[in-house]
């Protein structure tokens, strides 16, 4: 077995690429647009920052500087959760668990979250307690990682599409897409380290980012994912047929 730390020899070193990096998109991903990764936060601030309205932010900690949400949702009454306790935490707890730590009654208009839901065990989970806490005609925004470096080990459990984020904020939980998409596309190829059949072949199709904006439309009393069809899920879409 080769180390991978290594120094490589000279005809191990790769060859920059000549491929355009249109060639690495692929056309039917659909790209986020008023949700994408540096358009989401002002489209938040913009329609949610009202009077009488409640923000709920999933993973509120500030780890690497200070996010601002709360002075941006400061016509809203903010309410930041997270695992840990520290700066910008309101409330220390379980995503999993989310509705516990508050009052049944106690409902949101917005609850988002961003680089969290790669972190959760049960993501699925976490999508029906959210449900729990948000009114009908509040809305769920989640942004996380389709294609990302693997980091903050071991608790990084998913990687997510934009098809990903719909099946679990889908209508069987009593939700209406507003928008969902991929940004940021990456360029990437396999290493020399790969199977050899694979070695330095390009990888299409990889972006960084997925978004998700949903709207509750209706409450669902007793849901179960033991009793949601794959219809219910998937919708209009299917399973590629094989080619003939």
């Amino acid at each position: 077995m080769r180390n991978p730390f290594k120094k490589k020899t000279e005809s191990e070193v790769i060859a920059p690429t000549t491929i355009p990096d249109e060639a690495y998109l692929v056309p039917d991903v659909p790209m986020a647009g008023k949700i994408a990764h540096q358009k989401w936060q002002s489209y938040l601030y913009e329609h949610f920052n009202k009077e009488g309205f409640r923000v709920l932010e999933i993973g509120s900690r500030e780890v690497t500087g200070p996010s601002g949400a709360r002075d941006h949702f400061n016509k809203a009454e903010y309410v930041g959760f997270d695992y840990y306790d520290g700066d910008n935490v309101d409330v220390v707890g379980d995503a999993h668990k989310l509705s516990t730590y508050f009052a049944e009654n106690e409902k949101f208009d917005l609850i988002y979250s961003s680089a969290c839901f790669e972190h959760f065990a049960m993501p699925w989970v976490v999508a029906t307690e959210t449900a729990k806490l948000l009114k009908v005609g509040g809305h769920v925004f989640v942004e996380t990682h389709f294609s990302y470096s693997s980091h903050e080990r071991p608790w990084h459990f998913f990687q997510f599409s934009d098809m990903a984020l719909k099946t679990l904020f889908s209508s069987a939980l009593g939700f209406e897409c507003v928008e969902a998409g991929l940004s940021n596309p990456i360029v990437g190829r396999f290493s020399s380290f790969a199977d050899e059949y694979l070695q330095n072949k390009p990888v299409t199709g990889l972006y960084c980012h997925s978004e998700f904006l949903g709207k509750k439309v209706k409450e669902v009393t007793d849901f179960s994912w033991d009793k949601v069809n794959l219809e219910d899920v998937v919708k209009d879409t299917h399973y590629p047929e094989p080619q003939k």
